[in-house]
This record gives C-alpha cells, structure tokens and sequence, in this order.
C-alpha cells in the first residue's frame, strides 16, 4: 500500500497522502509504475472521445495528460536535453539540469515532442494513448532495475536507482503486454482513410505490444546515452525516459494502427 501511494504521489497530481518516502517503497512504487499509467491514460483519453476535430481532442488530451502528471515528465525531458545538449562534463551538464530555466535545446525538443504526440494521437486514437501511459512508466520500472546507478547523491534518482529485481521487471513487463494486447482486441480501433485504401495496418492485437516494445526500447537507448554521459538517473532523465516511451509507443500505434 505504501508503494502505491509513493507512486500515485509522485508520478499524478492527485493528493494522495505519501507516508513513507525510502528505498524500501521504491520498488514497489516503480513496479506499480505502470498501472499508474493505466489510470493516467484512461483520465486523459476521454477528450478524444468528444466530438470535433480530431486534432483539436488530441491537442486538449495532451493538455489533460500534462496536467495529471503536474508537467513534470515534460519538465524533466527538456532539462536532459539542455545537459545533453551543453556538451559539458557530467558534473557540469547535471548542473544545468538543476536550473529552474529552460534553454534552447529544451524548448526545441518540448516542442517537437508535443507536436509528434498531438499528431499522432490525432490519427490513433484513445487506445494508443492508454498504451503510450503504460510503456511511459514501463520505461521507469526498468529505469530503477539492480545495477542502473544514480548519477547524484541525492535526490529523486538516489532514492529509486537500483531497487527494482530485474526478474521483477520482466513480470512487470508481460503483465503490461497481456493488458494492452486485451485492450487492443477490446477497444475498435479506428481505420485511417490511407489504410482503407491501401489495405496497410497490422491485426488490432499486434500493434498494442509492438507500440509498448518500440517505446521500451528507445526508452532504454536513451537511458544507455544517459548513462554514458551523466553516470547514472536522475529525476529528469527518469521524466525524459517516460516521455520518449510514450512518444515512440504513440508514433507506432499512429503509423501500423
């Protein structure tokens, strides 16, 4: 229980009660992590199911997401790419992923990610963007896995680095896939017009899974490059980390959905 409220406090906006914050929480908080995005994806998809435009509902469900989650993941995305993209040294580059303002590297990458995200949910629908909020906190749960270090002494990276079983994350894993391969052959998916056309698209229980393993894996390359470069995770690279699954998973189920 304690797990659950760890990580619905630090991953939502709603005002849960956090009572205990230590490493023993952690992993349960990180494994949990994806059911988190279950709910999260479920609350922000309901503007896609308005009528109008599609991309004026994928623009408002982007919005929505944003909100439950406080900005924090876009926050910690933009903070990466300004220390990635300074070049510095790791202690220099997390320096600069500490400052309260966003630089230009920052604002290209929010930007780009945002549009990518509202184009795609524009054309895949509620579905996608429910499995995009899975694969999103799937990326933390193996962010935290045994022998990824934490790159400062402190802070949100310390206190989760490093306490997730990495057999555990694997269970995690199937669990995630089974869920969204349900949903995919539960929730009508709709046909893009090039798609009636041309008859391209990939059965409705295949692109789930596919989405949520192409998410993981950037996820994981970028985590790699994070490692490289920072020795370890940080808050922000965990944000940046939930943020690139979500977009890859999104740009799958919006190109083979």
């Amino acid at each position: 229980m304690h797990g659950l409220r760890f990580a619905v406090g630090t991953l939502t906006v709603f005002p849960i009660r956090v009572t205990r914050v230590d490493r023993g929480v952690a992993g349960p908080a990180m494994l949990l992590a994806p059911v988190v995005g279950l709910i999260l994806g479920l609350m922000a998809s309901l503007p896609l199911l308005l009528p109008g435009p599609p991309l004026l509902g994928a623009a408002l469900a982007a919005g929505t997401l944003a909100v439950l989650t406080r900005g924090l993941h876009l926050d910690g995305l933009a903070d990466l790419a300004d220390g990635l993209g300074s070049g510095r040294p790791a202690d220099q580059a997390l320096a600069v992923m500490r400052k309260s303002d966003i630089g230009p590297f920052g604002v290209v990458t929010l930007v780009l990610t945002l549009l990518v995200q509202v184009a795609a949910l524009s054309s895949a629908g509620p579905w996608a963007l429910v499995t995009a909020c899975v694969t999103g906190r799937l990326a933390l749960t193996w962010a935290c896995r045994s022998g990824v270090p934490a790159a400062r002494p402190d802070g949100l990276g310390a206190l989760v680095a490093g306490t997730v079983r990495p057999a555990a994350a694997w269970l995690v894993t199937l669990a995630a896939l089974v869920a969204i391969t349900a949903l995919g052959l539960a929730v009508p998916v709709p046909v893009p017009v090039a798609s009636e056309a041309t008859g391209a698209g990939l059965p409705a229980a295949v692109v789930p899974p596919l989405a949520a393993l192409a998410g993981l894996v950037a996820a994981l390359l970028l985590l790699a490059h994070a490692r490289r470069r920072l020795g370890g995770v940080t808050g922000d690279v965990l944000g940046a980390l939930a943020e690139t699954a979500a977009t890859a998973a999104l740009v799958v189920c919006a190109v083979f959905g």
